[in-house]
């Protein structure tokens, strides 16, 4: 950051009394500006058997097969952006089942949460960020072509869960 967005002078990368990080300081207007993590959220659609997966038409990891999701918006809780993403990334319809994952990624400012969902019917295609959508059995997952660790890691522990009978929540360790 290098300019304030409420007054438009270059901000100061400081410490600020009783915090514990430096943080970007207008000296003019003196509005601490807070720089958080991204919240991204998505969900792993299920249909019987296998799993719905998106290659993406975009930067980063484009041609890579992807768990449909994306950057939460202001004013939507995150199970309504995991929707919505599944929406406008495979045009499918879903039902949440629950929070399946929380990923975090800190080196990025990231933390991801994918939830599980139920497909309402069969009726997908690829929306503008996504190049193909299809179903996968596990036996069948591109994992040398899946685009981020976050994924991965989601649908390895769906298939462990279901294998054992079990759903639950599951954390990174990163």
């Amino acid at each position: 950051m290098n300019y304030c967005s409420n007054c438009g002078t270059k901000v100061n990368f400081q410490a600020v009394p009783e915090d514990h990080l430096p943080r970007h300081v207008c000296p003019q207007c003196t509005l601490i500006h807070y720089q958080n993590p991204k919240i991204v959220t998505g969900c792993l659609p299920i249909w019987e058997d296998k799993v719905l997966l998106c290659k993406r038409a975009i930067e980063p990891r484009h041609g890579y097969w992807n768990i449909p999701g994306g950057y939460m918006e202001n004013g939507e809780t995150v199970e309504e952006g995991a929707v919505r993403e599944v929406w406008e990334e495979a045009f499918a319809k879903v039902e949440i089942i629950g929070l399946h994952t929380l990923y975090s990624i800190p080196h990025v400012n990231q933390v991801y949460l994918h939830f599980l969902a139920n497909m309402t019917t069969l009726d997908f295609k690829a929306g503008v960020e996504s190049l193909e959508v299809a179903l996968f059995k596990e036996e069948d997952i591109p994992w040398d072509n899946i685009a981020f660790t976050s994924s991965t890691f989601s649908l390895k522990c769906f298939f462990s869960d279901r294998k054992a009978g079990i759903r639950q929540l599951h954390r990174s360790k990163v």
